[in-house]
């Protein structure tokens, strides 16, 4: 796939991650022109000048990887993050919240990070599919898309599943045509990458992004 490199949002969220690991990952985005590195709050200025003058993006995680963080503190790591440098955010809904049907708090969870990102970065909201059921993920895709995200993102990868082709499906019935829909977690050949693509992902979140747009197999590690 040519253009696959434009969905790869290269990620190392794991805690033990180095600053080395984060500026060579830095490097493989820059030399593979992949669409953003995504890493946790701590990084965010560092890889923001190290991708400064480049076309890739600084993507970091809000409330993650649980989404249990009020929403005042959501908020706050949203505005940290854009004055820090950061391009896009990806956030983790109040699991809890949604399996409760408290889907009013689950909105303005929502809403208030995309407040405080204020058109400076674009808001993916990751529901978590592995914790959801069947009519979970739809509404939860469909309070997103109401409360003004930019995307939505199957999974932290830290859960107990990732992406899969009926979820990816699935979500881009749920938002339509329009609204960003992202892969992440488990996506470790070309052919998942493909399949995610093909299902109506526009973005893939993975460690494994030189492989994939090598189209070698790999073993993805967050």
């Amino acid at each position: 796939m040519e253009n696959l490199k434009s969905y790869i949002d290269h990620t190392v969220l794991k805690p033990e991650a180095t600053d080395l690991i984060i500026q060579q990952a830095c490097l493989d985005a820059k030399k593979y022109d992949f669409k953003a590195v995504c890493v946790n709050p701590t990084w965010v200025s560092y890889v923001s000048d190290l991708l400064k003058g480049t076309d890739v993006q600084t993507c970091t995680v809000i409330g993650f990887p649980l989404g249990a963080n009020t929403t005042e503190i959501k908020v706050a790591e949203t505005k940290q993050a854009i004055a820090d440098g950061a391009n896009e955010v990806d956030m983790v809904i109040n699991i809890g919240a949604m399996k409760s049907e408290d889907f009013g708090f689950v909105h303005d969870d929502i809403k208030a990070v995309v407040k405080a990102a204020d058109h400076k970065a674009i808001v993916k909201v990751i529901i978590e599919t592995s914790l959801l059921e069947h009519n979970e993920k739809i509404r939860a895709c469909e309070i997103a898309k109401r409360a003004g995200a930019d995307f939505v993102k199957t999974s932290t990868g830290f859960s107990t599943g990732g992406a899969t082709v009926e979820d990816i499906k699935l979500m881009r019935l749920a938002v339509g045509p329009e609204m960003g829909v992202k892969a992440s977690g488990g996506v470790r050949t070309l052919e998942d990458a493909k399949a995610m693509i093909e299902a109506g992902a526009t973005r893939i979140g993975t460690s494994n992004g030189i492989a994939l747009v090598e189209g070698v197999e790999g073993s993805e590690t967050y």
